[in-house]
Formats: C-alpha cells, sequence, structure tokens
C-alpha cells in the first residue's frame, strides 16, 4: 500500500473530528490567555483528549476491520477466535 491514497471510509469522519479538536484546542489556549479558571480549562481539556482518544481508537479499529482482515485473508469461523478477540480487546484502548 502506498503513503498516498491509503483511505478508509472512517478518514473523513476522524478528520472532521481532528479538526473540531484542534480548533477546541486554540480556543483553550485563549482560555488560558484570559485568566480563565484551572476546572474550566481542565474541563475543556479533557473534552480535546476524548475527542483525540475517539479519533484514534476509531482509526485503529478501521485498521483492523480492513487492513489487518485483508492481510489474513479469509478464515474458517474456527480460526476466527483470535481475531475476533483481539477486535474485541481494542475498545478498551
Amino acid at each position: 500500500m502506498s503513503e498516498h491514497g491509503h483511505l478508509h471510509q472512517s478518514h473523513g469522519a476522524i478528520i472532521k473530528r481532528l479538526k473540531r479538536a484542534e480548533g477546541h484546542l486554540r480556543s483553550i489556549v485563549t482560555m488560558i490567555e484570559d485568566g480563565r479558571t484551572c476546572v474550566d480549562i481542565a474541563q475543556q481539556l479533557h473534552a480535546v483528549e476524548k475527542a483525540i482518544c475517539q479519533a484514534k481508537r476509531t482509526l485503529i479499529q478501521d485498521h483492523i476491520d480492513h487492513c489487518l482482515e485483508h492481510s489474513v485473508g479469509a478464515l474458517a469461523s474456527g480460526e476466527r477466535a483470535p481475531l475476533e478477540e483481539f477486535k474485541q480487546i481494542t475498545k478498551y484502548l
């Protein structure tokens, strides 16, 4: 697979989420510069952190669903258990 052109259906949503987090992060810098309370700032940082973590989780799960499964190829139902367990555990990233 090439570095460019490696797109999945979820990439558009991930980009949208990251751009929103980017804007939110800029507003947090302004909050700090304006002397807002630490509680307000921490709350907003937590929201940005959650958005980035969700983007990462979506990217990894999409990679597993498409790239890893494509690499492994067709498996009999009895052989799929380790792959399915791996997919399940990534939900806790």
